[in-house]
C-alpha cells in the first residue's frame, strides 16, 4: 500500500517557514490580488490565497473588478501596482472573461512581481536553469518529492499534460534534476504504455478516472496535480485513487495533496520578490 504525501503538512512547514522569514524584513511583504468577474471558484481560490497571506504576515490588496472591466481599465490597474512600492508580488486571478486576453494582462505584470511565474521573462529563466520564481504547482511538486527523499536522478518520468502552467514547467523541472521526461498529452498514440513505464508518474489533464491501475507501474509515485469533481460534487483528481494506491510506492491524494502545496509556493515566491524589492 502507497505511502500517502501529506500536501497540507508540508504546506504548513513551509508557511511557517516564510512567516519567520518576513518578520525579518524591514516591511512586510505585500500581493495584490486582482479578481475580475463573479466566477465562484476563483472567489473561493483568492479567499483562500487572502489567508495564507495573513498566516504568512504578508500583507495582502485585493482589487475586485466587475465582470465588464475593460482591457485598458485593468491594464491601467496593472501600471499603478507595478509602481507601488507596498506591492511586491501581483496575482491576476484566471480565468479572465472572455473580452480580457490573458497573455496581453500577464505580459503587462513586472517580472519582478510576477510571483505566478507566468511572465516569459520568468519561464525562460526557469527552463534555463536559473530561475527568479518557480511555476507553483511544479515547485510544490518538486518540493514534496524533496520531502519525502524520492529520487529523481535517472528516473523515467511520465508527465500526462502540456500545459504553460503545469505539465511543461514540470517536465523542465524534473528534467533539470536528472530526470528522463516523456511529456504525453490529448494527441499521445497509447498514453497508458508510457504511464506504464513510469518510476514517477505526474498527472496533470483534469479528466476523472483518466490514470487506472493498469496504466501504474508496480511501485511508481503517482503525484496526482487535477482537481475534479465527482458527481457528488466531492474533489477528486485524474486517478482511480482506489485501484490506484495499493500498488503505487507514494500517492498524493485529492484533496489534501498537491493543491494545499501550490498556495505555499506561492507564498515562498512573495517572500523573494519581497527579499529582492528590500534587498
Amino acid at each position: 500500500m502507497a505511502v500517502r504525501i501529506d500536501g497540507k503538512a508540508l504546506a504548513a512547514k513551509v508557511k511557517s517557514q516564510v512567516a519567520e522569514e518576513a518578520a525579518k524584513l524591514p516591511r512586510k511583504p505585500g500581493l495584490a490580488v486582482v479578481l475580475v468577474g463573479e466566477d465562484p471558484a476563483s472567489q473561493v481560490y483568492v479567499a483562500g490565497k487572502e489567508r495564507d497571506c495573513a498566516e504568512c504576515g504578508i500583507e495582502s490588496f485585493g482589487h475586485r473588478l466587475s465582470a465588464e472591466t475593460t482591457e485598458p481599465e485593468l491594464l491601467d490597474l496593472i501600471r499603478r501596482l507595478n509602481g507601488d512600492p507596498r506591492v511586491d508580488g501581483i496575482l491576476v486571478q484566471l480565468p479572465l472573461p472572455k473580452h480580457l486576453s490573458e497573455e496581453t494582462v500577464i505580459n503587462a505584470i513586472s517580472p519582478d512581481k510576477d510571483v505566478d511565474c507566468f511572465h516569459p521573462f520568468n519561464v525562460g529563466r526557469m527552463v534555463i536553469g536559473d530561475p527568479v520564481f518557480l511555476p507553483c504547482t511544479p515547485a510544490g511538486v518538486m518540493e514534496m518529492l524533496d520531502e519525502y527523499e524520492i529520487p529523481i536522478r535517472g528516473k523515467r518520468c511520465v508527465v500526462l499534460g502540456r500545459s504553460n502552467i503545469v505539465g511543461k514547467p514540470m517536465a523542465a523541472l524534473l528534467t533539470q534534476r536528472d530526470g528522463t521526461v516523456t511529456i504525453c498529452h490529448s494527441r499521445t498514440e497509447d498514453m497508458a504504455q508510457y504511464a506504464r513505464e513510469a518510476d514517477i508518474l505526474v498527472s496533470a489533464v483534469g479528466r476523472m478516472g483518466l490514470v487506472t491501475a493498469d496504466m501504474v507501474k508496480e511501485g511508481a509515485v503517482v503525484v496526482d496535480v487535477a482537481m475534479n469533481r465527482d458527481g457528488d460534487g466531492r474533489l477528486c483528481g485524474d486517478a482511480d485513487f482506489a485501484a490506484v494506491e495499493p500498488k503505487a510506492s507514494y500517492i498524493t491524494p485529492v484533496p489534501g495533496g498537491v493543491g494545499p502545496m501550490t498556495r505555499a509556493m506561492l507564498m515562498r515566491n512573495i517572500l523573494t520578490a519581497a527579499a529582492l524589492h528590500q534587498a
